[in-house]
């Protein structure tokens, strides 16, 4: 599983990666966690606002942070 963060490296952009990294940790997921900053990249999923969380390239979550629950509820 690939779990990539989209942002710029704003607060919220590290608190997603943080709790996304929680989450896959609690379910003891075998995943790569990727942080994408790159703005061209980050518009090549659609996405126009940050943070966003995308698994396996499908994006999830676009503008906000959502809690570690809902994160695990995603990921499973």
């Amino acid at each position: 599983m690939k779990i990539q963060v989209l942002g710029t490296g704003c607060q919220k952009c590290d608190k997603l990666a943080e709790s996304a990294a929680k989450a896959a940790s609690e379910l003891s997921l075998d995943c790569e966690i990727e942080k994408i900053t790159d703005l061209n990249q980050i518009m090549g999923f659609g996405v126009m606002l940050t943070p966003a969380l995308a698994i396996d390239g499908e994006v999830k979550v676009v503008g906000k942070v959502p809690s570690v629950e809902a994160l695990k509820k995603m990921l499973k």
